[in-house]
């Protein structure tokens, strides 16, 4: 139990990054406990919250004044700590590469603790892990340089963007509603007071958009979702006559989900006991589950498309804005059931999934209906892989493109508000 609790872990050190894993442990653990670490936030057997906290002070840094010429087009994006299969590194890497090939030039500045010794290091593992980007990397606040614009990528990287004087425009790369990670504390206001800094909002799909327009004020634009179209497709079934089902199965991500997607599982379990169940996303051997299933854990990206193909049906779960999983299952001719909800139905809806409420019951029906209706599935099927296959980051990323050149001809965010 001890070399498994050691083992999770590390891979939340992975997934996560030294801050995430800190606020991961702060927020479980630690503000419940009288354990303590010797890590940053944590001094002589006590926790430190003025250290732990010491970003969120309003201390002004970086040149101001008039940019050079070639810096009109220069971009610096601040991000936490980088995990190799972060999703939300992913997609800011994405960004930057679609940018570059439109004449942006970017530059990544990693705020906070990190594990990588040099801007350099973290750069070969972007450009082997992630996506090749041209952008130099470079490491701390006093590594900034003056940029026409300048982009936080998360809360805790707000507070460094706001102090920061060398930029022109302030944008905000939000891909989920932070606060919600949180219990109603202390975490929670200091994320959702990021939102109000004054910074346009670049939002991860029209739920966000609205949302931090409506109740922040934001002046936001929206970009889609698409997928990797030339890894996701669908492969050939292995032993059709086996029914699965997939589960997006991360414990450790609570938006997911998981207890709510297991008891439906459970449900569909006793009443089709010939099903198969998948899970993936995380490793999920601590947990007591009494049906047939397969415990995938992690599963590498070239690996899923293979995986998402071998299955009838696929749950996922989004208690806040949804993942990249819906589009990349449906592009693999995998139909999806979801939770009903306006984080979810910007994107997803009865024509191209099935949604139900987020209820064990609602969503146990839901999967048992699909399995039972070959023909329903057929046409969901049909219908799904159609929608994605439309999608395109080009033209997600070119909405961004756009917003930018408004700012720098003057225009503002009312572009794409």
């Amino acid at each position: 139990m001890l070399r498994r609790k050691i083992n999770s872990l590390k891979m939340l050190r992975i997934k996560l990054g030294m801050r995430g894993l800190l606020i991961y442990l702060w927020n479980r653990y630690i503000k419940h406990s009288h354990c303590h670490l010797p890590a940053a936030g944590f001094t002589q057997g006590r926790t430190d919250i003025f250290k732990f906290y010491d970003f969120l002070n309003y201390k002004p840094f970086g040149e101001t004044g008039s940019l050079d010429a070639q810096d009109m087009r220069t971009v610096n994006w601040v991000i936490p700590d980088v995990g190799i299969g972060s999703g939300g590194h992913l997609n800011i890497f994405r960004l930057i590469v679609q940018l570059e090939q439109r004449g942006y030039q970017c530059r990544v500045i990693i705020i906070g603790h990190t594990h990588f010794n040099s801007g350099e290091e973290a750069r070969k593992v972007i450009r082997e892990h992630f996506f090749p980007i041209n952008a130099e990397v470079s490491i701390g606040e006093s590594s900034m340089k003056p940029a026409n614009i300048t982009v936080a990528t998360s809360w805790i990287t707000a507070y460094p963007v706001r102090n920061f004087q060398g930029t022109s425009h302030r944008c905000y790369f939000v891909q989920d509603y932070e606060p919600y990670f949180y219990a109603h504390g202390s975490d929670y206001y200091f994320a959702e007071a990021t939102y109000r800094m004054g910074f346009y909002g670049i939002t991860a799909g029209g739920w966000l958009a609205g949302k931090l327009a409506a109740e922040h004020g934001m002046q936001t634009v929206a970009m889609g979702f698409s997928y990797d179209h030339g890894l996701y497709r669908p492969l050939p079934r292995r032993n059709p006559e086996i029914r699965r089902v997939f589960f997006y199965a991360r414990p450790v991500t609570y938006r997911r989900g998981f207890e709510l997607g297991m008891l439906a599982l459970n449900m569909v379990a006793q009443k089709m006991p010939d099903i198969a169940f998948i899970l993936a996303g995380w490793d999920a051997s601590s947990y007591h589950i009494p049906f047939h299933h397969l415990n995938a854990g992690n599963v590498a990206v070239k690996d899923l498309p293979d995986l998402y193909s071998q299955c009838d049906v696929a749950l996922v779960l989004s208690l806040t804005n949804l993942s990249l999983l819906p589009l990349e299952l449906m592009a693999c001719g995998c139909p999806v059931v979801s939770n009903r909800g306006a984080n979810a139905e910007w994107l997803l809806n009865d024509g191209n999934a099935v949604l139900a409420d987020a209820t064990p019951e609602a969503l146990s029906e839901a999967l048992i209906s699909l399995l039972q209706d070959e023909n329903k599935r057929k046409q969901l099927i049909e219908a799904s892989t159609r929608f994605a296959t439309n999608t395109s980051w080009e033209a997600e990323a070119g909405k961004v493109a756009g917003f930018f050149d408004g700012l720098l001809a003057g225009e503002g965010a009312e572009r794409g508000s």
